[in-house]
């Protein structure tokens, strides 16, 4: 399927998906909204890859909403632009798979919210970090005072939230938003590794560890726990269990079958 505003490449059972307005940072309206949303359901449905990196054309991830397209909605538009939003960061989530974003340059408001919705950050040190929404009389509207507490704790999201800083790529690795600093250009080869570690794993084994990890963030801990047992069953009847088991035995590198 073709996207005015995403380009999809699979190869190798890896999906390189980018965000492609480079004239507005990448910036979000109701169709690179849609565009993303499509993109990545279509990757997620038809089973197209066991992994995904998601990152943003030119010089900027995504540059947050574009905001001359919301100055003149109205109340009941913007509780449907803010929906959209809250969707797709719903569905990057909760994909079967694991999605790296690779922060290549600025991740203002939305985008920041998009890659928090990741699972894996990896950022250039040029990359940049904000939620500036209450200086234009909002909040994050995607997710972002939900998320980010969970990732950097509420203190510092507190801070960034109610100050609009704008944060460099060392101060978003040393609070925890990003896992894994790089130069611009070694970003897309250092997201390819991450990405190949994880699929070099049994597919069955990691969208269960995926799934598990996210429901330790959505419930209580003894209900976490036995997620957990319901997950780990589930891998342990799995074929590639027994191969992984079989070639660590025979010290031989595993050929996994998702099954």
């Amino acid at each position: 399927m073709d996207y005015q505003y995403v380009l999809l490449n699979i190869k190798n059972r890896l999906a390189t998906v980018t965000v492609n307005r480079p004239e507005a940072l990448n910036s979000l309206n109701r169709e690179v909204i849609a565009d993303i949303y499509s993109c990545m359901q279509e990757i997620d449905r038809k089973h197209l890859a066991d992994c995904v990196i998601l990152t943003g054309a030119g010089r900027s991830f995504i540059a947050g909403a574009d905001i001359s397209t919301m100055v003149e909605m109205e109340g009941h538009e913007g509780r449907e632009w803010t929906k959209a939003g809250m969707d797709l960061m719903d569905l990057i989530e909760n994909m079967r798979v694991p999605v790296i974003a690779a922060i290549n340059g600025f991740a203002l408001g939305g985008g920041c919210e998009i890659a928090m919705a990741c699972d894996i950050r990896i950022a250039s040190v040029k990359a940049k970090f904000s939620q500036p929404e209450t200086g234009l009389g909002l909040i994050p509207g995607y997710g972002g005072t939900q998320r980010l507490p969970r990732l950097v704790g509420k203190g510092m999201a507190k801070y960034m939230i109610l100050t609009n800083e704008m944060i460099n790529a060392e101060e978003a690795y040393r609070i925890g938003l990003v896992q894994k600093l790089t130069q611009p250009e070694e970003l897309m080869d250092t997201a390819y590794e991450v990405a190949q570690k994880i699929l070099s794993k049994a597919p069955l084994a990691t969208r269960m560890a995926k799934r598990a990890i996210n429901a330790a963030t959505n419930t209580d801990l003894a209900t976490g726990i036995n997620y957990e047992l319901e997950t780990y069953d589930i891998a342990f009847r799995s074929n590639d269990r027994k191969e992984g088991m079989q070639a660590f035995l025979e010290k031989r590198k595993p050929e996994f079958r998702d099954e």
